[in-house]
């Protein structure tokens, strides 16, 4: 059982950075689309995602270029999210816990370095972060449910 959690958790993380990676031209900045994001839901079946997304996440913002602002705080807004997604994982606030952290959280950094408009890139972030979550996110979700009730592997 533990190897399997453990396997998991690095698979999320893998997953995570190669996502991002393949992605980088759109997963970094104030104007992002990163459709990693859709793995922030999975501590709603997993508790081992919480420090997989954390881990995921630092090391991905290596490759962004943004400095160690965004791989500390984009990493501590993710430990946060998915700490509370978990927590919530009954409930609709676990899908809304990523959305609404980086939305707020990641938006004040980025507004800083770009020199943007809070409020523009708070907007940004918000929207893209939603299509992600709840278009690939809680779909993945759901996918995920009905093969975990389906499959001793999940």
């Amino acid at each position: 059982m533990r190897t399997k959690v453990i396997t998991r958790g690095a698979m999320i993380t893998g997953l995570y950075i190669v996502i991002t990676y393949i992605l980088a031209p759109v997963s970094f900045g104030p104007l992002q689309f990163r459709l990693a994001e859709a793995l922030t839901v999975l501590p709603i079946l997993y508790p081992e995602a919480v420090p997989a997304l954390f881990l995921g996440v630092m090391l991905a913002n290596i490759i962004g270029g943004l400095g160690m602002v965004d791989i500390i705080g984009g990493s501590l807004v993710t430990l946060l999210a998915a700490a509370v997604t978990y927590k919530f994982r009954f409930s609709f606030i676990a899908y809304l816990s990523p959305i609404v952290f980086n939305g707020v959280l990641v938006s004040l950094y980025l507004s800083v370095l770009f020199e943007i408009p809070y409020w523009i890139t708070a907007l940004q972030i918000t929207a893209s972060q939603a299509v992600v979550v709840l278009f690939f996110g809680y779909p993945l979700i759901k996918f995920l449910r009905a093969r975990k009730d389906k499959s001793k592997y999940l």
